[in-house]
């Protein structure tokens, strides 16, 4: 009788540890995926409309120039930057001025709308952050309205898309004309010293 008890003690003990671990396996996975959709969440860049005029016609594109007021905090609600107090700031889309979060959330806004962007580490200040005011992999939030926007002229156009391309284009040829200029330098230097060599020759004679 003992015996039987002390086996059935033993299988309980066994069956409640079993269900523990199913009880692990189900809400722990759940909290892991809870886990990992916040962090993967953090990863992106997330804009909000805060307001947005009832007549959007034209919006920002790359090239476009924009002059914003914003004011820039962490999460914890501390503010870090602000251009309230002072003149707007001067953004040209596609010149990397700003943070690259910053400037992609400026893309497709038009004339008096306000946003709201949450950015992350990465396409902020990363992991070294901006000692001491804004700590390493801190995501931030920018509350940003847009005052100006200035569409850019086909000669800005021209020299932003087309003129890179050109001079692209032009660095083999460019490339080529050097080693051919190297290569003519270098040819008349052995020519030179071969009609030396045949003059040394012929006075020594």
């Amino acid at each position: 009788m003992y015996w039987d008890l002390k086996i059935y003690r033993n299988i309980m003990k066994v069956q409640a540890g079993v269900i523990l671990v199913f009880l692990l396996a189900v809400f722990g996975s759940g909290a892991l995926e809870e886990t990992d959709q916040d962090q993967n969440a953090l990863e992106e860049l997330v804009v909000e409309t805060l307001m947005k005029p009832e007549s959007c016609i034209e919006t920002s594109e790359m090239g476009d120039t924009l002059q914003i007021h914003y004011t820039g905090r962490l999460l914890d609600g501390k503010v870090i930057d602000s251009s309230l107090s002072r003149d707007p700031l001067v953004v040209e889309l596609g010149k990397r001025t700003v943070i690259s979060g910053l400037e992609q959330s400026l893309l497709g806004v038009c004339l008096g709308q306000k946003i709201k962007a949450t950015i992350p580490a990465h396409l902020a200040y990363g992991k070294r952050g901006y000692p001491p005011t804004i700590p390493g992999d801190s995501v931030l939030e920018f509350e940003v309205e847009v005052v100006s926007l200035t569409k850019q002229t086909a000669w800005q156009r021209l020299v932003n898309d087309v003129l890179p391309l050109v001079c692209l284009a032009l660095v083999p040829t460019l490339l080529g004309l050097v080693g051919l200029y190297l290569y003519n330098k270098a040819s008349a230097q052995r020519s030179n010293k071969r009609a030396k060599d045949k003059k040394s020759k012929l006075k020594k004679k």
